[in-house]
């Protein structure tokens, strides 16, 4: 039978809360963990990732998906983006440090409510979409605790790389804003989004970074992504030639999944994907 359960953190540096939940098998026994981190203008409740929470859980895993902390969703909000200005707020150093607090708390015993006999921690993976793909490969450069890590749609480089222009503008004003399409929201970044880039460029420097990677990597991608270009997972792969890649054909940047998703099974983009992504780390324990 499976189990979720919710739990929340308070960020240590900012002191803002952030949700996560765990569905897993009540065995007993110590199940490999994955973390499932999600990308720009997600969360962890979009779309079919319950879904996934319960595949990978039928599977034999305990899988936490967390929102992080800036990404616009309130604890005991509307679970959707609501809060634009924490939002705009968010940086990538943010987003590391919300990760590593909870790889934190599943190694202290009443951190979180998951039983701790029931959690392998040698057995910690990583799991990331679009911009958390880019997250998961960051950590595990910078924590050995992390034992493998799978990427779904990555991108291979945080460097905002935006005109000169652009970037004049945005710091005389201090805020530049992004559509959501699926919202019709005009999403804030303010300024310090690319001051927290530069200033700690060293742990944020993916393509020099992901050379020194000892974890098995796993890269996935669909080769018509309109988000997140084809291109992005060979420069991940050229960087890390001992990961192994899987193409998928005929799939966009979310693998067939859409918010809100009604139906009662994964999208078959994402059940393939989920399904290699279980195989490889089952091959880690076996």
């Amino acid at each position: 039978m499976l189990r979720t359960v919710e739990f929340t953190l308070v960020g240590r540096a900012h002191g803002r809360p952030f949700a996560a939940d765990a569905t897993y098998q009540s065995t007993g026994q110590p199940q490999p963990i994955i973390v499932f981190v999600h990308g720009f203008k997600g969360f962890k409740d979009w779309g079919h990732f319950g879904l996934l929470a319960r595949f990978f859980a039928e599977k034999g895993f305990v899988f936490i998906k967390l929102n992080l902390s800036h990404n616009g969703v309130v604890v005991g909000g509307t679970g959707d983006l609501e809060d634009l200005e924490a939002f705009g707020q968010n940086n990538f150093s943010l987003e590391l440090d919300d990760l590593g607090q909870l790889l934190d708390a599943l190694h202290t015993p009443g951190a979180t409510p998951l039983p701790a006999a029931g959690l392998d921690l040698r057995r910690l993976y990583l799991v990331g979409h679009s911009r958390g793909g880019a997250l998961v490969l960051l950590k595990a450069a910078e924590d050995p605790r992390v034992a493998a890590v799978a990427t779904w749609a990555a991108v291979a480089d945080l460097h905002p790389r935006w005109p000169a222009d652009v970037v004049a503008q945005w710091q005389r004003e201090g805020v530049l804003y992004v559509p959501n399409a699926r919202t019709g929201q005009q999403m804030p970044l303010y300024y310090q989004l690319a001051e927290n880039f530069f200033a700690h460029r060293a742990r944020l420097d993916l393509p020099a970074l992901v050379p020194g990677l000892r974890q098995p990597l796993l890269l996935i991608h669909g080769d018509e992504d309109e988000t997140v270009p084809l291109a992005a997972v060979y420069q991940l792969h050229a960087g890390q030639p001992a990961a192994e890649v899987l193409v998928v054909p005929g799939a966009g940047h979310m693998f067939g999944g859409a918010h809100p998703w009604a139906g009662p099974a994964l999208p078959p983009p994402a059940q393939l994907i989920a399904e290699r992504t279980s195989a490889f780390f089952e091959e880690m324990w076996n």
